[in-house]
């Protein structure tokens, strides 16, 4: 995490913690106080409770990471990270001010070069070799991608934009996931230290008081910043854990600390120490009160942000009485100064070794995470004190600069390396129409050719490209995301025709449109879709992701029904999905519920003339097909997965309950042609049958056309086929 902003250009010399990194001068007395010049003429003291904070922090994290059970929200020892960053910089810059009435950003940006970016360009080029033999090919390109994001701290964004794409709802947690954060704060430090200036400039204009005018420029960016954070985490938790405007609150609630520094020194020394370990004991009790379904950074990430701040605010009033008792012993002072290169390391080896061995137990992350230290303490010693100490470097803001832009450019060049390094996929047939689902029988249950063979000739989509290999809805930009309860629609087929038909619920009936959409250009039908992540076609209050009702899916479905009933009044629904349970009035989940919601849904539909046609829900294999396939293209058997697991997940036995009785509602069911043996095959004639999750490939579901057009007429909705239009 980068919050060691401001180091001393010269080698500390000798303590009884040994080297430190130096935080940024306080213009009080601080505890065990070590003063130091940065070469430039800014003086620095160090904070041996604070120093201890980064080890509370990293140890957080790392437990968290090696998946430790009842540290269930170690990640907030990134807020505590955050809050000690504002503390820390903004103590520099303000400090820098009042000493010269200036500030240079060349070298505040130096002094960060120097000391963040060897270090972090060294791991991502690291992270390259472990990728390559440990992390299967077909995530090479995402991964490249993240680092190039990584190098140039633009990845929380990529992340963000991740989190809310349902078609990477099968992505593994990239190795370089962890950038985020020091992307977060690089943005951040981008703006605050112009705002510092900006805030000088106004103060000289109204009579030289600068103090108001900063606290009105980090009250702008903290304010909105935590207001938005609350509304944004109750709204789209996985999105707003990344974005730079939900975290600049806990770098401004630093930046407070550190502009109120004055006032806290002259504090009583015992309500000091009693906030200050009071302080301490809600960071630790922050890790195991919440879990990765607390909306977050919302309400509830004060409790270890404010933590934070009361332990910085207070160590100076409360003396060796106060938490630096325990934070300035060797232990955490040892840790705390490698805390960085610990951060920047332990998660592209957990990352590898999870790929490696097909997850990781809790010892086994435990042990990963203490190798960890090994390449984090060289990298410290080797690397991050060799050039942060250099007086060659010290003295060159300019060559400081350079080296911080050629460390970022080794990142970029990681990127690049691995994804040059991605094969290219094998080039589909133009027509597929004689192979997937076509090579089998009418009767395709137990059909020999939907074996699984050891190897094929050639795999449409090639498994490299089988996350690409999607319904046009996603092209279109009309499938709803989970965060939106917006209604968005596409017309296919023939706009003007009198057969309407619709097809609603989430990703799993949007599998089913590259079919549809053939169907209805050969048989002039209006074909309209409405779809959204995770959300059924039903009257009911499912869960999201997250575990929590999905609210915007209850008002998706609200517009919906009032749009179909009132407004489209179609022919026919055509509906699937995953869910196979609902939220009752006691707030617990059965199948009962979901069954009650979607035979309200359809009732609604049914009852303003439509028919309903429900498509039998498809289970997850239960691993990565595309993913094993790539990895096995000479032994296609290792990715079979059994029948039988349609029966444990997935929605079909909630569909086939709710359908029994219902009158105006049809059932197809093409699962026989999808996997017609006992263990199911991953390439059938030739066509890759899974893509992400459940999903099938849209070119598989294009070879299920002729069978689907049978069973749909066969339901009342006349479909003729000519594979050769």
């Amino acid at each position: 995490m980068s919050v060691y902003g401001t180091p001393p250009a010269a080698p500390p010399a000798p303590s009884p913690v040994g080297a430190r990194a130096y935080a940024a001068a306080t213009a009080v007395p601080t505890p065990a106080g070590t003063h130091r010049s940065d070469g430039h003429g800014y003086s620095y003291r160090f904070r041996a409770d604070v120093e201890g904070l980064r080890a509370v922090a990293i140890l957080l994290v790392l437990i968290y990471h090696a998946g430790v059970p009842f540290f269930t929200s170690g990640y907030v020892g990134v807020d505590v990270f955050f809050v000690i960053s504002g503390f820390l910089i903004t103590t520099q810059l303000v400090s820098e001010l009042d000493r010269t009435g200036r500030i240079s950003l060349v070298a505040f940006y130096a002094r960060r070069a120097k000391r963040l970016l060897p270090a972090a360009g060294i791991v991502l080029a690291a992270t390259v070799l472990l990728v390559r033999p440990f992390v299967p090919k077909v995530r090479w390109e995402e991964i490249g991608g993240d680092i190039l994001a990584s190098a140039l701290y633009v990845v929380n964004w990529r992340l963000a934009d991740r989190s809310v794409d349902y078609l990477a709802e099968d992505s593994q947690p990239s190795p370089v996931q962890h950038f985020w954060s020091l992307a977060v704060e690089e943005q951040f430090y981008l703006i605050w230290p112009l705002l510092i200036l900006l805030a000088a400039l106004a103060g000289g204009l109204i009579g030289g008081r600068t103090r108001p005018t900063l606290w009105v420029a980090l009250a702008a960016v903290g304010v909105p910043s935590f207001l938005w954070a609350v509304a944004a985490s109750a709204s789209n938790p996985a999105w707003s854990f990344f974005v730079t405007t939900t975290r600049m609150w806990e770098l401004a609630l630093g930046a407070a600390v550190a502009l109120a520094a004055r006032g806290f020194a002259r504090l009583p020394r015992g309500p000091s120490v009693a906030v200050g370990w009071a302080g301490l004991a809600v960071i630790t009790a922050s890790a195991v009160l919440f879990s990765t379904r607390t909306p977050w950074p919302g309400m509830a990430a004060l409790l270890p942000t404010v933590g934070t701040a009361a332990v910085i605010a207070t160590g100076v009033a409360a003396g060796p009485n106060g938490p630096v008792a325990l934070l300035g012993t060797a232990p955490f002072q040892w840790v705390g100064g490698l805390s960085y290169s610990l951060y920047l390391w332990h998660w592209p080896l957990l990352v590898a070794a999870t790929a490696y061995w097909n997850g990781l137990s809790v010892l086994v992350g435990i042990a990963v995470v203490l190798f960890s230290v090994v390449p984090a303490w060289l990298t410290y010693h080797l690397v991050e004190n060799r050039l942060r100490y250099s007086r060659a470097i010290s003295g060159s803001p300019r060559l400081a600069l350079s080296m911080g832009a050629n460390f970022s450019l080794l990142g970029v060049v990681a990127g690049l390396f691995l994804l040059l390094g991605v094969p290219a996929p094998t080039p589909a047939p133009t027509r597929v129409y004689g192979l997937g689902a076509a090579v089998l029988g009418p009767d395709p249950r137990d059909d020999p050719r939907g074996l699984a063979p050891d190897r094929v000739d050639f795999i449409t989509p090639d498994p490299l490209a089988a996350t690409a290999d999607v319904p046009d809805v996603y092209k279109d930009k009309c499938h709803q995301t989970q965060a939106d309860p917006k209604l968005l629609s596409c017309v296919y087929g023939n706009p003007q025709s009198s057969v309407r038909v619709v097809v609603a619920g989430d990703s799993k009936a949007a599998q089913w449109l590259p079919a549809l959409q053939l169907l209805a250009a050969q048989n002039d039908w209006k074909l309209i879709v409405y779809t959204k992540s995770s959300c059924s076609f039903a009257w009911a209050i499912i869960v999201d992701g997250e575990g929590k009702p999905y609210k915007s899916c209850q008002q998706w479905n609200e517009a919906l029904l009032d749009r179909l009933v009132n407004v489209d009044k179609p022919a026919f629904v055509i509906t699937s999905q995953t869910a196979r349970e609902a939220i009752d009035a006691d707030g617990k989940r059965s199948a009962e519920q979901m069954v009650r919601g979607l035979r309200a849904s359809w009732a609604a539909v049914a009852a303003a003339g439509a028919k309903v046609i429900v498509i039998a829900d498809n289970p997850s294999p239960g691993l990565n097909v595309y993913e094993c396939v790539d990895e096995h293209r000479d032994n296609l058997s290792a990715c079979t997965y059994s029948r039988d697991v349609r029966a444990a997940n997935g929605a079909y036995t909630t569909q086939v309950e709710a359908v029994q009785g219902q009158a105006g509602v049809t059932m197809i069911d093409l699962f026989d042609a999808i996997c017609p043996t006992a263990r199911c095959s991953p390439v059938i004639g030739n066509v890759l049958v899974y893509r992400q999750g459940a999903h099938i490939t849209a070119t598989y579901v294009k070879t299920l056309t002729p069978r689907l057009a049978t069973a749909l007429t066969a339901a009342g909705l006349s479909a003729s086929f000519d594979p050769a239009r």
